[in-house]
């Protein structure tokens, strides 16, 4: 990769990031004790990792995990009082769960129709996120399962707004798909008629 290409690259993952931040904060639905369905806050992390790969994706997915995690510190501290509990806090509800977002290219070069490629890197990555939220929820969070059992209270909390969060990337991947005729080249933007 020439020197350029790989500036070129970094800027473009680094204005992905900033607006899956943006995105992440533009929360309709919110929910008491963590996650919210968000604008499309998942969708660039999946298109940088579609455009330049699983490496500039995890890259990217994973430092919005980190800045995510810095951002709701303040809300979710009280819930991990041991190193291990802190632990699961950091890797299941931050950097796993929104590193895996960088896997959203996984099926750039297996499926050949590049919508269906992004919406199902979509959908992977989104049930991907979901079940390190309810491996959280059994681990860490099962002080709030009150009458349910632990694993069904996970299941359904997290499924409240990750099956949402799914349905909007998977129609946002769809939609910049079919708009654009080449994420992988370097200009994907359509030629002026």
């Amino acid at each position: 990769m020439s020197k350029n290409k790989s500036i070129y690259t970094m800027v473009e993952c680094a204005i992905m990031l900033a607006l899956s931040v943006v995105l992440s904060v533009i929360a309709p639905i919110k929910l008491p004790f963590g996650g919210s369905v968000t604008i499309f806050s998942q969708l660039p992390c999946v298109i940088a990792s579609y455009r330049h790969g699983l490496k500039w994706g995890l890259a990217t997915s994973s430092l919005f995990g980190l800045i995510s995690l810095l951002l709701g510190l303040d809300n979710y501290a009280y819930i991990a009082h041991t190193f291990v509990s802190v632990a699961i806090f950091v890797v299941c509800d931050y950097i796993g769960a929104f590193g895996v977002l960088g896997l959203g290219g996984i099926f750039r070069k297996v499926i050949k129709n590049q919508t269906l490629a992004l919406a199902c890197g979509a959908a992977l990555v989104s049930v991907l996120r979901y079940i390190f939220h309810v491996i959280s929820g059994i681990t860490i969070w099962k002080g709030y399962a009150e009458d349910m059992s632990v694993f069904a209270y996970s299941v359904t909390y997290n499924a409240t707004y990750m099956l949402p969060e799914l349905i909007v990337t998977v129609i946002g991947a769809v939609a910049v798909g079919s708009i654009f005729k080449d994420l992988k080249k370097q200009n994907p933007l359509p030629a002026k008629k």
